[in-house]
């Protein structure tokens, strides 16, 4: 055992009202723990356990017939539902509306939202073509893209031209 150790042992031995007193010696002229000497100096002597703070109260004492604290499911479902679905090959819960029993959405489900999503965005995107700002967006992209593609064009030339010279 360390030293501390057993000094702390052997602390926890003494009477009250001789603990009271080594920690008076212990942290006097200290200024780091001159809030401990204090506290140690205010208390009685006589009484090893004195409450001078008035929102200090005494320990409280508990009852041997007292029922545990109740189990919680490992999930932290409430009910007990586990949120993970069943094992293939195992009894699976009855599904309905896309969900199964424990609240968790089918693969199902969620692929036919996707695929529900995606045909909404491309139905979206042919129609937005189809109308006259559609289609003048469309035109001024193809216009940036040959100037860009016709300047791009033009660099490389005269980086060639530069290297032959």
């Amino acid at each position: 055992m360390s030293e501390y150790t057993e000094i702390s042992e052997r602390l926890a031995q003494l009477p009250d009202a001789d603990l009271l007193a080594v920690i008076r010696t212990a942290t006097a002229g200290r200024a780091a723990l001159a809030p401990v000497h204090e506290a140690a100096a205010n208390m009685p002597a006589e009484t090893g356990h004195v409450h001078t703070h008035p929102d200090v109260s005494p320990v409280t004492e508990i009852d041997a017939t007292h029922d545990s604290a109740p189990i919680v499911a490992p999930s932290g479902q409430v009910g007990a539902v586990s949120s993970v679905p069943p094992v293939p090959g195992s009894a699976a819960l009855p599904e309905t509306g896309g969900y199964s029993a424990g609240g968790v959405p089918t693969f199902e489900s969620v692929r036919d939202k996707v695929e529900q999503r995606y045909g909404t965005a491309q139905g979206m995107g042919e129609l937005d073509r189809q109308t006259p700002a559609g289609r003048s967006a469309d035109e001024q992209w193809q216009a940036r893209e040959d100037a860009a593609r016709e300047r791009l064009e033009q660099i490389r030339k005269s980086l060639r031209d530069n290297e032959d010279e």
